[in-house]
């Protein structure tokens, strides 16, 4: 899949930093929850868990995407599943489920895939056309 010149340096989504950091929020999300009590395994561990899943994958999906706006398309998917992800982390502090310092990586990490999935989003909607083959 060719993106123009603002992937030129990316081989596969897999070098996406975006895509990197999500795969590790993954693990910090799944590691938090698999200390969560069992009755929560169809509740909030399985939520977080989909919802962390989501971010990367979303990456993913959207790079293969044939034009930019079903890549940002998927981009904001990815962040809408960020967003998720923080709010159920403030929740299960909340609940007793986990302390601050337990969510606090997790809380960072999710807040820098924040970051640069926006930082993305914004450089492709303001990338000229003529760098974007549609």
């Amino acid at each position: 899949m060719e993106h123009g010149d603002y992937m030129a340096e990316i081989n596969g989504f897999e070098d996406l930093i975006g895509w990197q950091k999500g795969m590790g929020l993954v693990e910090s999300v799944y590691r938090l929850t698999a200390r969560f009590p069992a009755e929560e395994r169809y509740g909030l561990t399985s939520q977080l868990r989909r919802a962390a899943v989501s971010v990367p994958s979303n990456v993913a999906e959207g790079y293969g995407r044939r034009t930019r706006a079903d890549y940002v398309r998927f981009l904001d998917v990815a962040r809408g599943s960020a967003n998720e992800i923080q709010t159920q982390l403030v929740l299960c502090q909340r609940l007793g489920l986990a302390s601050q310092d337990q969510i606090h990586e997790p809380l960072e990490q999710v807040k820098e895939v924040q970051r640069i999935l926006k930082g993305l989003v914004r450089s492709l909607e303001l990338s000229p056309k003529s760098q974007v083959r549609e």
